[in-house]
């Protein structure tokens, strides 16, 4: 009887793809083994099996995929770029209930600006790089720029994970108004149109009229909800709040699209832009004790007139591997821009595809190769920031505008003449090495991975929100799991409290183990995490949070198991034993 069920689904399989191909081509629908790893493999964490892996081009054909599917009974899980670090956009082992298809999305690369470019509405494979780009001509720009941008993330990646960046007046990435597929408690797929754009009635009119920009000023309502997290600049200046300014577990920023962790199928999400910052300043400040760091987080939040634009913290360990190991990053970036490396990424993991079928060569050999030619790279940090890192163990970045710089300049001035550390102003090239280093920061700990396997069991990687009112910032580990740490990397979104902590496991340790170690610390300093990575498969989602995803998908026919919840279909509990 096993064995005519499983012959039955495999011919169900074998007609899926079949029908699959029909819709949006034989080229597009990858099956092979190791075609699809690239798409069943995390960028960072997380690896599983896949009946297919289908890119449509239009949203049409992402809709008839998703009809096709459901009516399989197989599992959707929807993705974008794919450079998530909690392994919610690949499948999680071979434990699922029913087959996957996994939907990618990145051939719909489409925005339309509307409202004269202080919205947009972006499609599935939009990219963060490609609309900074679309909106820098008319002095605007994205929720988020550079970080997640450099390796190409998508907008929809950052909206359905709360992804929340660098910028301090922002807030996560959040909206009201988004077009998308779900499924009803009976089974049925239904697309709901919440863009707070007339488009019709027919399904696959409206998706067309949101491909092609059809929007008609009529067609507008412009008081259709928000387009950002319009209250997070003033949440954010509570310091002494006994609360996290973000984090991905906070049902005030869930809102179907907004923080779905893939439990839709999204098709098209409608964000405000903002107006571009001319002439910013940047300060970079060293010192050894966190106390003088955690008070200008405080003043500036609590006292200046002015936001600033961002403030970046970097660790002197973190500054010195991405140093040596974020360096060939770096100097590509400052060299082509961001616009290139989604390329550059996908011709990398091409040939680490090919280097595992030869078999002889190192695993990871491109890491290996590119940390050997990064040797031959010339001194790429300004000698004021190397000054400062071999002085003080603790960096921060402050970005302000050109009209907030005075009072910036004049706190600093006054902090620093009664306080351990010094501060210096940038110049706009030291300015940007300065941002740029910090983002490099985050890469560096999978390159040191990468290159030394001999030593290295894998990463741990926490994103922590502190509380507000949190002095004790700075993490003291207990020596039995400092033991088992080669290198710790802390950075992190400091004026928000958020800090990402990267750990490099030594050879033989077990890593998920340590993490489950780490997390009751974290818990008695009424942290919360994961503060902007989302849960993915690494978390535990909290129930109620649980209770949402349930009502965004009854069947649990996308992305089951996120959140580490039931992987079979109508949220069936695992059996035990």
């Amino acid at each position: 009887m096993l064995k005519a069920a499983q012959d039955m689904a495999s011919t169900t399989g074998a007609q899926l793809v079949t029908e699959l191909q029909q819709i949006v081509g034989n080229h597009h629908v990858l099956t092979e083994e190791g075609a699809t790893l690239p798409y069943r493999r995390g960028f960072r964490f997380g690896e599983g099996r896949a009946l297919a892996v289908v890119m449509p081009g239009s949203l049409v054909e992402q809709w008839r995929v998703l009809q096709a599917c459901v009516k399989a009974g197989v599992i959707v899980i929807m993705q974008a770029a794919n450079t998530g670090l909690t392994g919610g956009s690949t499948p999680d082992g071979n434990t699922y209930d029913r087959d996957i298809v996994i939907v990618h999305s990145m051939r719909m690369r489409t925005i339309h600006l509307i409202g004269g470019g202080k919205q947009v509405v972006c499609l599935p494979g939009a990219t963060l790089d490609q609309l900074e780009t679309m909106l820098k001509p008319i002095g605007r720009e994205p929720h988020s720029v550079i970080g997640s941008s450099c390796i190409g993330a998508s907008v929809f990646g950052g909206v359905s994970n709360n992804s929340g960046g660098a910028l301090v007046r922002r807030g996560p990435a959040y909206t009201d108004m988004a077009l998308f597929a779900q499924v009803s408690p009976q089974g049925e797929l239904q697309l709901v149109n919440h863009l707070g754009i007339e488009l019709g009635a027919d399904p696959e009119d409206i998706l067309r009229r949101a491909e092609e920009g059809n929007f008609p000023d009529a067609s507008i309502n412009w008081h259709a909800g928000r387009g950002h997290d319009d209250g997070y600049a003033t949440h954010v200046r509570d310091v002494n709040a006994d609360t996290p300014a973000r984090f991905n577990a906070d049902l005030q920023r869930l809102h179907e699209g907004a923080g779905c962790a893939g439990k839709l199928g999204l098709f098209a999400v409608r964000l405000d832009t903002f107006e571009a910052e001319k002439d910013p300043v940047v300060f970079y400040m060293g010192t050894n004790q966190t106390d003088v760091l955690e008070d200008v987080r405080r003043h500036i939040l609590s006292e200046f007139k002015e936001l600033p634009i961002a403030g970046e913290y970097l660790h002197r360990d973190a500054f010195n591997i991405a140093e040596k190991y974020g360096k060939d990053t770096f100097v590509i970036i400052r060299m082509i821009g961001t616009s290139r490396l989604p390329a550059m990424f996908a011709m990398k993991n091409a040939f680490d595809r090919i280097a595992d079928r030869i078999g002889f060569l190192p695993k990871h050999f491109s890491d290996r190769f590119m940390q050997f030619m990064s040797h031959f790279f010339p001194q790429h940090l300004p000698a004021r920031m190397r000054d400062y890192r071999d002085r003080f163990e603790h960096h921060l970045m402050l970005k302000v505008s050109a009209s907030g710089a005075q009072e910036a300049r004049d706190f600093l001035k006054s902090h620093f003449a009664t306080h351990e550390g010094e501060f210096f102003e940038c110049t706009p090239d030291e300015g940007a090495k300065a941002f740029l280093h910090r983002f490099a920061a985050a890469g560096a700990a999978v390159r040191y991975r990468n290159v030394h396997t001999d030593t290295t069991e894998n990463i741990v990687a926490l994103d922590v929100a502190l509380r507000r009112n949190d002095r004790a910032w700075f993490e003291v580990l207990p020596k039995d799991i400092e033991d088992e740490i080669i290198v710790k990397l802390y950075y992190g979104h400091f004026l928000c409290h958020v800090m990402h902590q990267d750990y490099v496991v030594r050879k033989g340790y077990d890593c998920v183990a340590l993490e489950h170690r780490m997390l009751p610390g974290l818990d008695r300093r009424g942290a919360r995490y994961p503060a902007e990575h989302n849960f993915g498969h690494l978390y535990q989602a909290p129930e109620d949070v649980l209770a949402h995803y349930r009502q965004l998908d009854p069947c649990n026919c996308f992305n089951p198991g996120i959140g580490q919840a039931t992987k079979r279909r109508n949220w069936v509990a695992e059996s035990v034993g």
